[in-house]
């Protein structure tokens, strides 16, 4: 018979003489792969999700990237000047710098635009305008592609305009939104006059009052003016206030805007895409954009839209901040993968020593009648790589339907370490305790000859690795940047302390087994004392493993518990209460806002407060102390 048809024989003999342990054994392996390919998948899952969620949480203003470019030179003929700022012309560049964006950079196109803006505001002549300190309001100028599929017309029509639009035109059409509508008191029909053209004022018609359909999109927030006016200050002491609005002209009309004082410039904006996002791709970002603002890559968007074009975005610190929290986080990680990974580890070790050490006897039988101990370990490896492999395989392809989105490299490298390690468990225990074959098995019960030498030194120095793993975390926390000793400080813990409970646990017992000998029946005594005679490998593995899991736990706890506490307090301190409502640019907040919110259920109590700035001179730069305006009593119900 063949080699290979009897390792077969044997093989198929063992797995029908004794199927249910290696249906456990398959389980364990099932489950241990399975939580060894489902861990890097898991983390690289929250990784991607946490960037895209960064990204699409941010402000649009601070994540669109803006390609800009300066008006057509007035040297030129006023006709070639209009006929680059027409929708044709920037749609060309639109297409062409937008198959320029380097991976992994897409854009969305569904709120992506591109258009003529003023880049200065313009003011309005119209007495009628509301004017809360008695200045005009402002008004700045888009005319902007695709209007008609992002907003809803709820009064009128959407602007339009002809080829007969140049730079010598004086009127125009325009639209506003409903929030610019109510609070400038603008309706379909009303006309504004907006100051700075040569050879008289620009009059804009307004067309309709626009519903957006996405106002927190990009295509209405990266201008937010355009979406909703805002509160502007003319910067003196005290400051006065005037409104600033946005007014969406046809994108036809863009040719008026050359002929004003109002620095017109032509746009792009690339709203980025998160959808095919992942975690991996943070460095590449944070690269890429920064050749896009000031590299080669800035260099080709030049060659598309004109010399003196610049891209401009805030995408970088966005994704430079989220980068900032997951390496802060990736040390913690690292701590709980290596627990995860130090409890597989002993539970497979263990597994393969509990098979070993119930077919001893047989293996002796087998090493005595001259068996080879490469013929024995080359059966063992066979018969648990039928359970095993299978096993593994499903674990890893159960992770792969658990959690998508990830790459499928780290998972196999964890399902096939965790199905080599099972597979290769028992042989090499079997072949390390068979290396010389033995006439008859001595009992495992005694105690004759102490530890050696050997085994002194290698637990001094898992103990001076322990210590100094627990000191270098206590001193500067889990933040090292791949330090390997740190991420294993409960790993070390666990395993000392299995080891001191090792080197002590027979003590009590053989204690006990003294007066326990006094008394009339043996089996107490027996029991105390084959338990404190008993080889230290038959409780380390156990203990090991628990107490590995415990310290990896504790150390979660602790570090939750621990950021919990100081996000609150950080909040806190930022705060001054659990909550605070207050306007990004310092505006006064609506008068009846304070009883509103006190009606809010869960709502125990609300005050107001007035923050000013104590200052000498009249820059922004200048402010030395803060001036808080509070009612006492109220406020102290809050600490």
């Amino acid at each position: 018979m063949p080699p290979n048809a009897e390792g077969a024989f044997w093989v198929r003999t063992r797995l029908r003489a004794a199927p249910w342990p290696a249906v456990v054994f398959g389980v364990l392996v099932l489950v241990t792969a399975f939580l060894a390919a489902v861990l890097p998948r898991a983390v690289e899952a929250y990784e991607t999700d946490g960037l895209r969620e960064a990204v699409a949480r941010a402000a649009p203003e601070s994540t669109v990237l803006e390609l800009r470019a300066e008006q057509p030179g007035l040297n030129r003929p006023e006709e070639a000047r209009a006929s680059e700022v027409r929708p044709e012309a920037l749609a060309a560049v639109e297409g062409r710098a937008r198959a320029l964006l380097p991976e992994p950079l897409r854009a969305d196109p569904a709120e992506s635009a591109y258009g003529v803006r003023t880049g200065k505001s313009l003011q309005a002549l119209d007495a009628w305008l509301p004017r809360p300190d008695g200045l005009l309001p402002r008004f700045t100028l888009l005319a902007q592609s695709g209007a008609a599929g992002h907003a809803i017309v709820r009064e009128g029509r959407l602007p339009a305009a002809d080829g007969s639009v140049s730079v010598d035109t004086r009127t125009v059409e325009g639209a506003v939104t409903v929030e610019t509508a109510r609070t400038l008191r603008l309706r379909a029909g009303s006309t504004l006059t907006l100051d700075g053209f040569t050879g008289g004022p620009l009059t804009v018609r307004v067309t309709g009052v626009l519903q957006p359909r996405h106002p927190e999109r990009s295509y209405w927030s990266a201008e937010p003016v355009l979406r909703t006016p805002a509160m502007a200050s003319d910067g003196g002491r005290p400051p006065q206030f005037y409104w600033e609005a946005g007014v969406l002209l046809a994108p036809g009309a863009a040719p008026a805007l050359l002929g004003g004082q109002g620095e017109p410039e032509r746009y792009w904006r690339f709203a980025p895409a998160t959808g095919r996002l992942t975690g991996a791709d943070t460095s590449a970002l944070v690269e890429r954009i920064a050749s896009l603002e000031d590299g080669p890559a800035l260099v080709r968007m030049r060659a598309v839209a004109g010399p003196t074009a610049q891209l401009s975005t805030g995408l970088e610190q966005v994704v430079g901040a989220y980068g900032e929290t997951r390496d802060a986080v990736a040390p913690v990680v690292a701590v709980a993968a290596f627990g995860i990974a130090a409890v597989a580890f002993v539970v497979l070790v263990m597994s393969g020593g509990l098979a070993a050490a119930r077919r001893e006897g047989e293996l002796a039988l087998l090493r005595a009648r001259g068996g080879s101990l490469r013929g024995i370990a080359g059966r063992l490896l066979a018969e648990n790589a039928v359970p095993a492999v299978p096993a593994a395989a499903c674990g890893l392809l159960l992770a792969v339907l658990v959690v998508d989105e990830a790459r499928l490299l780290p998972a196999v490298l964890g399902a096939g370490a965790v199905a080599l390690l099972a597979c290769a468990a028992l042989p090499v225990r079997a072949a390390v305790a068979h290396r010389r074959p033995r006439a008859h098995q001595g009992r495992d019960d005694l105690a004759r000859a102490r530890p050696g030498g050997g085994r002194t030194v290698a637990e001094l120095t898992l103990l001076v690795l322990a210590a100094g793993s627990v000191l270098t975390l206590r001193r500067r926390g889990p933040a090292g940047d791949g330090d390997l000793l740190v991420s294993a400080a409960p790993v070390l813990v666990a395993l000392v302390a299995a080891l001191v409970l090792v080197r002590l646990y027979p003590l009590p017992l053989r204690w006990a087994a003294g007066p326990a000998g006094r008394l009339r029946g043996v089996v107490g005594f027996l029991s105390l004392a084959r338990a404190g005679r008993s080889p230290a490998a038959v409780a380390t593995l156990p203990l090991l493993a628990l107490l590995t899991a415990l310290t990896t736990a504790a150390f979660g706890g602790s570090v939750l518990a621990g950021v919990a506490d100081a996000r609150d307090r950080a909040a806190l301190l930022e705060t001054g209460a659990d909550a605070l409502i207050a306007t990004t640019d310092g505006s006064p907040l609506p008068a009846g806002l304070a009883p509103a919110v006190r009606e809010v259920a869960g709502v125990r109590q609300v005050t107001a407060v007035g923050v000013g700035f104590a200052t000498e001179g009249a820059s922004e730069e200048a402010r030395s102390l803060t001036v808080a305006g509070v009612e006492p009593d109220s406020y102290g119900e809050l600490a």
